[in-house]
Formats: C-alpha cells, structure tokens, sequence
C-alpha cells in the first residue's frame, strides 16, 4: 500500500503565520492543474506499482477547486495507478469555501473525508492570525459538511499564541466536541522565519509567543480529549477510536507516498524527493517533460533516525526489532542513549518498544534529537 499526495498552491490570502508554499494568485491555475495532471503520468512508476491506499489534497487550500477540477485530477490518477476501493481520499478546507454549492458539487467527487482549517472560533484571534473565514463560518461549514453525509472530519486547531487565554482554549475545544468531530489536529504557534508574524514581532507589532503557555495549553488539550474519550495517537493528533487519519499515520509509519506539485515531497523507503517550490518553473518544467526535483538518496544513519523521529511521536511508538532490520546493534546503541530518559519518566519502555510518557511529550523533538545516530 502506498500513498498520494497533491499539493494545490492557490489561498485566497496569505495567513500571518504560513510558510507552506502558496500563491494568492488564481492567475495561472489552469495551466497549474494541467502541469499536475503531466506529472502524475511521468511519475506513475515511482510507486511500483502498488496500490494507493491514501490520497490528500493539500495546500494551499485545496477547496478553492471546483468539483469538476477535481474529477478530472482523479480520473488521471486512476489512469495511472490502482486506487483500493476503501481508500482514504482528504481535501483540506477553509471554513468559508464549504457553502452549500461547493459541499454539494465535492459530494459529486471521490471526496470522503474533510480537513477543516478552523484554527480558532474566536473572529478577534482569526483576524490576528489573517484568516479568511469567520468563527461563524466555521460552525456552519462543519454542519453543512455533516448534513451533505460526511462523517469522516477533523479540524484543525492553533494554541499557544498571545490572544489566547486558557479559557478561550477551552472554549474552542468544546465547541469542536459539541459538533461531534471525530477528529481533531491541535498545532502550537510556530514562528516561522519570513512569515509576516516573524516580522512582526521583529518590529513589536506582535507580542513573542510563550513556551510556557503552549506547554501548559498543550496540557489542558491532553486533559480534555482524555475526558472526552480522544485518543492522542501522535504528538499533534487525536481522535475517537478508529478513526486515525490513514494517510498521516502512513506517513508516521514509514510507508510510500509520492507527492504531485510544486513543493511536494516523495518518499520510496530508499530516497526522499522534493520538487521545486515555484509555480511557474514547475509549470515550465513539467511542459518540457521533466520533473523539477531535488533527490537526496537515505544512508543508513538517516534511515536509522527517520524512524526515530516519527516513531516516537505515535502511540505505537518506537520497535526496537525494526531498528535492528536497519542497522545491527542500533537498538543496543540505543537503549544505552535513551537511559536517561527511561530514568527521568519521560520514556518507557514495554518489551521491544519505547513510547513517550505524558511529561515525555513536551520534549518530543529534543529526546528524538537526542537518541538520533
């Protein structure tokens, strides 16, 4: 099984805090979506072959395309590659695309789960943040999805930023167990280097975000889902039993995935590859037949401490048996390097397999650093 992913770079405006490739910009679409439709057919054997199992459109805001753009992007792929009958196919959404039209014309499409960017339902802090939507979209748009027969949505929430307050945290996350999703991707504020919020706060426009405050929010989050019968099946997600995204849980687990667009990343199990991040060279590129990419081949010490990295932010943690089917003795090294961490109670083990404790979870990135070959 393996995976697709489909990076659409249109947004109607720029979020402060975004450093994803975009372009606000609708300009050349066309000529975009066609350069795409190329692409899937010069790289149809990058797969070998194997069943697409996942396949995510994201952005960018992918909702910005018409139901018919995105009937004609799958037809291509299913041209070119086997798409299992059961397949997880995501759209990520801004709360103010999904109206009743476009719910209904993506009901028409092989669409069957939502990614809704809410972010926050508080219209002071989606102004802070330069949203397009309104916290009054952001309900509608989650019911309307659900009365079109959706069931299968998560959305996604920001924590951690100045406007924030521990009770407005609260709130937002009630009104997302209110709505019954069944999902839900909670992210703190990042500041990204040449975001507008970066240089924002460079002049002090902005307050600095708080450490403290996103480890004590992140927290309160944990408490939350656990009374509400969440799952935290990875450092930033969490959700109902049995309904785990399929396609980013793939991601975790080491499994193929080919990404189409400017700025998408592949990966095959023995290299990672990355295509240009600019609309009109991947355009230009893709008419001339050639794939505007970047390819870095995986030694055995990246393999060693890519499965580090994203095996320790799951809840099925890290399986000392597949670090020895990359390197022998890697999970004797170790064990050794993670005693510190066995000792303090930020990491446990249970047999062959090492997962992050609660307190362990707030240094995710430095113990993974830290254990890294």
């Amino acid at each position: 099984m393996a995976g697709i992913y489909i990076h659409i770079p249109f947004c109607k405006q720029a979020c402060h805090y975004c450093d994803f490739h975009f372009s606000t910009s609708l300009q050349y679409k066309s000529e975009l979506l066609n350069a795409l439709h190329q692409e899937i057919r010069l790289q149809k054997n990058y797969l070998a072959g194997q069943t697409i199992e996942t396949i995510y459109l994201g952005g960018g805001t992918p909702s910005l395309l018409q139901g018919e753009e995105i009937n004609i992007l799958f037809d291509v792929i299913t041209q070119h590659h086997t798409v299992a009958s059961n397949a997880e196919i995501t759209i990520e959404a801004n709360p103010d695309d999904l109206d009743e039209h476009k719910v209904h014309a993506l009901r028409q499409t092989p669409i069957n789960r939502f990614s809704i960017g809410i972010q926050s339902f508080f219209d002071e802090d989606l102004f802070w943040m330069n949203r397009a939507h309104r916290s009054r979209e952001a309900e509608a748009s989650v019911k309307r999805v659900q009365d079109a027969g959706f069931s299968n949505i998560t959305a996604d929430l920001i924590y951690g930023y100045p406007l924030l307050t521990d009770s407005k945290w609260k709130h937002n996350m009630q009104q997302i167990f209110d709505l019954k999703i069944p999902h839900i991707s909670a992210y703190a504020m990042t500041v990204e280097p040449q975001t507008a919020l970066a240089s924002f706060i460079k002049k002090k426009l902005f307050a600095p975000m708080s450490e403290a405050q996103s480890a004590d929010q992140f927290i309160l989050l944990l408490d939350q889902i656990q009374q509400h019968g969440f799952e935290q099946y990875e450092i930033s997600n969490f959700c109902l039993p049995g309904n785990y995204s399929r396609h980013n849980s793939n991601y975790w687990k080491g499994v193929k995935y080919l990404g189409i667009g400017p700025s998408a990343h592949s990966f095959n199990g023995e290299a990672r590859q990355w295509n240009v991040s600019n609309n009109n060279k991947y355009i230009q590129s893709i008419n001339t037949n050639t794939i505007p990419t970047e390819r870095e081949s995986l030694s055995e010490k990246d393999k060693l401490n890519e499965y580090i990295m994203t095996s320790l932010r799951t809840m099925w943690g890290l399986d000392l048996n597949k670090l020895e089917e990359i390197s022998k003795y890697a999970a004797e090294q170790l064990l050794k390097n993670a005693e510190e961490f066995l000792y303090k109670g930020w990491v446990s083990q249970s047999g062959q397999t090492l997962t992050l404790t609660q307190e362990g979870k707030l240094y995710a990135d430095k113990i993974a650093s830290d254990l890294f070959f």
